[in-house]
């Protein structure tokens, strides 16, 4: 039987890293072949000792585990206390990690990267004012070191951002060049942490002053399986960790199970909820559905999204849903007869309002109209109630999307509000139907 001696020392270094002394065995009888004692983690003698043994098997002392002791509590006066740095809206922490999920293809990378330049520059590129300027740290996993820079230029064009806003407060990096595994798993060991990998992490992060990592997606920074819950654990919370022994604030971008058309939530993170469980803050993205397209009156549901905390133990949950737009920027790199590229960006995007620009008496003049008439409730009937309204109001229910979303909610409101009532009657043909009428004072 031959024997794989590379696999035997890639074994026994590993173990080393993470704090197990190694030694040589033989293979056969698993006698150590130098003394016990001389039980080392240094890579240069485990390598050496399988040089003189390439057949050898490893043989691991385990560290010896810290005296456990109870810390007694010593009073602080609650003003002494620092206070939580947030960073980021109430996402983004120091010495904490963060969590985006949602499924592929809605917007997490661009919402992510445009995150990290609003810190980089300062600026509230999405209506979030940071709480200061950070130099950030935008990890990209699977993408080309190019493609992120194309975003980043997209980016900078549709909000005006300069070359010296940025040089020297972000750093890029792909794992196509440059791959950071903090984790890996092995039949034999099972799941493992890459010690020199986190350290050479931490050195990197102190020596560029860091504030902010982003890690997108958080699969590409382990080699561990998703369905093991203790495994993602692991993982989860060594980000944690550097997150603590740092002082930053990093970001998980990770991807939802599959749905089955059903929004979203963060429980649907893949890897069980170990990585839920591991962060302080967690959104959750959602496309746009058909339906709220319609109610929302948007020409391309499929152009926005949006973002909920599903999880934020450090701050009150957030009111309702933050929505966002994905618009194409043209880079104007083309050469001969190519176009050039045209790069999605993020931007904020506010549900309409449809009371926007209505006033009281707007309503009298609307109900005026309405009581001129017999109007259907019925949106697709001739005489539907939302004609006279729209006609009041300046408005296309026939061509335009929005204008006909604006007249139907309107229509909603006042009937909620008992400013209008449905009723029943019988149309042209005596057929009974249902109709909106203004509500008579003498029915308050």
């Amino acid at each position: 039987m031959k024997h794989n001696h590379s696999a035997y020392l890639y074994d026994a270094l590993n173990a080393a890293a993470n704090g197990y002394s190694v030694l040589p065995a033989n293979a056969r009888t698993g006698e150590p072949l130098v003394a016990v004692e001389k039980a080392s983690t240094d890579p240069e003698v485990i390598r050496a000792w399988w040089v003189e043994h390439p057949s050898a098997h490893p043989a691991y002392v385990p560290p010896k585990p810290k005296k456990l002791q109870a810390t007694p509590y010593v009073w602080r006066e609650p003003a002494s206390i620092p206070q939580r740095e947030f960073l980021y809206g109430q996402h983004l922490i120091r010495k904490f990690a963060s969590a985006k999920f949602a499924a592929g293809g809605v917007g997490k990378s661009i919402l992510a990267l445009t995150e990290a330049i609003a810190l980089a520059t300062g600026r509230a590129l999405l209506g979030i004012q940071p709480a200061k300027r950070c130099r950030v740290w935008y990890w990209n996993g699977e993408d080309p070191v190019d493609e992120t820079e194309r975003r980043i230029a997209a980016i900078c064009v549709h909000f005006s951002i300069t070359a010296e806003e940025l040089e020297g407060w972000l750093f890029i990096d792909s794992g196509r060049d440059q791959q950071i595994i903090i984790a890996e798993q092995t039949p034999k060991g099972g799941a493992m942490i890459a010690k020199p990998v986190v350290k050479a992490l931490i050195d990197t992060i102190e020596d560029n002053e860091i504030d902010v990592v982003f890690i997108d997606p958080f699969v590409s920074s382990h080699r561990v399986t998703e369905n093991d819950t203790m495994a993602m654990d692991l993982v989860a919370k060594r980000w944690t960790a550097i997150a603590d022994e740092t002082k930053i604030a990093i970001e998980l971008i990770h991807h939802t199970r599959k749905t089955g058309g059903a929004e979203a939530t963060v429980e649907d993170g893949r890897g069980a909820v170990a990585v839920l469980n591991a962060v302080r803050s967690a959104q959750v993205l959602n496309k746009m559905s058909e339906a709220d397209g319609l109610k929302a009156g948007v020409d391309n549901y499929r152009q926005y999204f949006n973002v909920e905390n599903g999880k934020a133990n450090l701050a009150p949950p957030s009111e309702g849903k933050n929505w966002f737009r994905i618009l194409g920027v043209p880079l104007g790199n083309g050469s001969g007869i190519g176009q050039g590229d045209n790069v999605g960006i993020v931007v904020k995007w506010k549900w309409p309002d449809p009371l926007d620009g209505v006033s009281g008496n707007d309503f009298e003049a609307v109900a005026r109209a309405i009581r001129a008439g017999k109007w259907r409730e019925n949106p697709q009937a001739k005489d539907w109630v939302g004609w006279p309204i729209a006609q009041v109001l300046g408005l296309d229910v026939a061509s335009n999307k929005a204008d006909k979303a604006k007249v139907s909610a309107l229509i909603k409101i006042w009937l909620a509000a008992g400013s209008l009532a449905i009723v029943d009657g019988l149309d042209e043909k005596r057929m009974p139907r249902k109709f909106v009428e203004v509500k008579a004072e003498s029915d308050e």
